[in-house]
């Protein structure tokens, strides 16, 4: 099965704007952690609260709950709408033409897709599935128009949203192209684990197959197979048949020389 890096929009350690460079300097090819969201201790942050706003329901809004493996939408679907993640996980993936199939992105809750929509894509490129239990609401792409041109502080965030993920592209292809494939997979546990949402010392993933994981760093399954249990005797992450746990500590392995 064909692989490629995943466009993670999630995240590990919160990293402000102004603070840690998003790249590492030329030369020097340690892993940058890239925040999903806005700097929480903005002024414009506190005051406007993406999941509340989106959760009212008017003309062009809709919700919807997803079980673990339902389709949101598929490739080669209308895009008439942009979705945002109120609770939840989702996979994007793309089929070639050749049928090879490739996760392209993890994303997490507070993430926008399906937004190409807005700029003319005709059909979707790729498909959508819940990862996990998750809440979607569907804008459609009429009212997501109208909302941008109305709402100052939602158009705001959703161009932060826009940059955000472009700043998470560039650091992807930093991980792709420099890291090796273990710090690819600690990296990837992290951003899952979602440890951008606070300083918690562990966090928990639902089960995962080490195949898709594997997918996901474009490696095998074996060597996937290898570094957990590595990551396992070292102490930086635990498993059993509920999920994942991943301490903080992982880190180590991102930022090793």
């Amino acid at each position: 099965m064909a692989t490629v890096f995943a466009t993670m929009a999630t995240t590990a350690l919160r990293i402000p704007l102004g603070g840690i460079p998003l790249l590492p300097p030329v030369g020097h090819h340690k892993l940058a952690l890239v925040p999903n969201r806005g700097d929480s201790s903005r002024p414009c942050a506190a005051s406007f609260n993406m999941g509340d706003f989106l959760s009212r329901l008017y003309p062009g809004r809709s919700r919807r709950e997803y079980l673990t493996g339902d389709s949101i939408f598929s490739q080669g679907d209308p895009a008439n709408a942009v979705f945002y993640i109120l609770s939840g996980k989702v996979n994007l993936t793309i089929v070639s033409m050749g049928g090879k199939e490739a996760i392209i992105a993890h994303l997490p809750e507070g993430s926008f897709f399906g937004e190409a929509s807005l700029v003319g894509e005709p059909h979707r490129i790729s498909s959508a599935c819940a990862f996990q239990p998750s809440a979607i609401v569907r804008i459609e792409k009429t009212a997501m128009l109208g909302l941008l041109q109305r709402e100052s502080e939602f158009a705001q965030h959703f161009r932060e949203h826009l940059l955000f993920r472009n700043m998470r592209m560039q650091a992807d292809l930093v991980d792709h192209l420099f890291n090796t494939s273990e710090k690819r997979l600690a990296r990837l546990l992290m951003m899952m684990a979602n440890f951008d949402q606070g300083p918690k010392s562990d966090r928990a993933i639902a089960n995962i197959s080490q195949g898709t994981l594997a997918e996901m760093i474009g490696t095998t399954r074996s060597r996937v197979s290898f570094f957990l249990n590595r990551f396992r005797k070292l102490g930086y992450i635990d498993y059993d048949g509920s999920g994942m746990r991943v301490n903080s500590s992982l880190v180590n392995i991102v930022l090793r020389d």
